[in-house]
């Protein structure tokens, strides 16, 4: 068993590959407390959500480090997941079993383009600034989100948004965890986030502001209320085309682009940087969206949390196997997930949504017509509250300045299409 890992020719041991594994997972377990909060907004049972993140995690984790043999954990994403909850469910109307059937959908999708040379293709075509204005514009999405959570800005018919009451115990909180959270990441302390939320979470209980669990160990939830529920043939119809599309373009790019980063950390790319079987990589990840679909949950990706496993050592695919059963093991603590406050979770939204927000760094700004394209896709995502639209309007503005400003020579035939699509959408609705 030991040997498909490769572990001595990786240069690498049990030990250390086991450790590795615990780092990982440390760093992204955040989401078994976070991901059920987000989906019960959309009316999912939060006990059998938790359920589903873990195995669809553990899942995705498990063919990532058996298959493809990466250190790369997966789970549940964040964005993806709000995103699901708070438009296509929200602001939409779409049922949540619509919503999974959109998933589903896009998991298919996603391994017909992974097992094709297609996908390498759909990444190479996009221009690189649009590939940072959407990782950006997640980033701002999920970082209003989060404020709007901890209630550190509420509704207001004058202005739209406004500031809250920063004296209230569940604001005060909230900003000390992300203040922690920041502070612990920057020290480089495995955990960070995870450490927040339960120091958050402990103090709400004993203030008296949130229920704390009655247990801390107990059986599992009941998986039913989310399995196999799904509606995929709602999810064929023709004005769900869009929620289809923006499941898939986030999931394509963020999982390529964590990938590559991770792997390339691990020292597992060529010379060019590219990365050896990374088809089987992509192959895992998008496995474990479907699986994640069916079981119940949103759009199940590879997290750039392995990095943190990576700099522990992790160099193969038993790093990911052993975060593949820690997710298994944490079903487990349910009665503490399910009592995790709101305001306890907000603030890693927000730091999550910060850490995306840093890819706008990467566009060449003395290009305006690179860098104008950007902003409006990165402002439109929050500003609609939809990251279908934010592209959208990104794809359009980017075609039209291209063709206007004289370079139209730089404006592919992916680019045109996908722009005058989403054109025709937003004329036609």
């Amino acid at each position: 068993m030991m040997s498909h890992f490769r572990l001595e020719q990786r240069n690498t041991s049990v030990r250390t590959e086991v450790l590795a594994g615990c780092t990982t997972f440390l760093t992204l377990s955040y989401i078994i407390f976070v991901n059920p909060l987000v989906l019960a907004g959309a009316g999912m049972d939060a006990g059998a959500v938790l359920v589903a993140t873990c195995l669809a995690a553990a899942f995705g984790s498990a063919v990532m480090g058996l298959y493809a043999n990466f250190p790369i954990a997966l789970a549940p994403g964040m964005g993806l997941n709000a995103y699901f909850a708070a438009v296509a469910v929200g602001t939409l109307g779409l049922s949540w079993q619509t919503a999974l059937g959109a998933v589903f959908c896009s998991g298919v999708l996603m391994l017909i383009l992974s097992v094709l040379p297609v996908r390498e293709w759909v990444v190479n075509a996009i221009p690189r600034s649009q590939k940072l204005a959407i990782a950006t514009g997640i980033g701002f999405f999920l970082v209003i989100i989060g404020l709007r959570n901890a209630g550190v800005v509420i509704a207001s018919e004058a202005t739209l948004v406004t500031l809250g009451t920063l004296t209230q115990w569940p604001v005060v909180l909230a900003a000390l965890g992300f203040v922690g959270i920041v502070a612990l990441e920057q020290r480089k302390l495995p955990g960070a986030v995870l450490i927040c939320i339960l120091a958050v979470s402990l103090t709400g209980w004993i203030a008296g502001q949130s229920p704390p669990p009655e247990t801390v160990l107990a059986t599992p939830p009941s998986l039913a209320p989310t399995f196999l529920q799904l509606d995929i043939a709602a999810a064929f119809e023709v004005g769900l085309v869009a929620i289809v599309f923006a499941f898939l373009m986030v999931d394509l790019f963020d999982t390529s682009g964590t990938l590559v980063a991770v792997l390339n950390e691990a020292g597992l790319t060529d010379g060019t940087g590219r990365v050896p079987h990374l088809r089987r990589a992509l192959v895992a990840d998008s496995s474990a969206t479907i699986v994640g679909s069916l079981l119940g949950t949103s759009t199940t990706t590879s997290y750039i949390e392995s990095a943190a496993g990576v700099r522990a050592g992790g160099r193969t695919g038993l790093t990911a196997l052993v975060v593949a059963g820690l997710f298994l093991i944490a079903i487990l603590f349910a009665p503490v997930a399910t009592s995790i406050p709101e305001y306890a979770t907000a603030p890693a939204i927000v730091f999550v949504g910060c850490v995306m927000a840093r890819a706008l760094r990467g566009v060449e700004w003395d290009d305006l017509t690179e860098s104008v394209p950007a902003i409006v896709t990165a402002i439109a995502m929050p500003f609609t509250y939809s990251i279908a639209t934010g592209i959208g309007l990104g794809f359009i503005a980017y075609a039209l300045i291209k063709v206007l400003a004289g370079r139209r020579h730089e404006l592919n035939a992916a680019v045109a299409t996908v722009a005058v699509l989403f054109a025709i959408r937003f004329v036609v609705t």
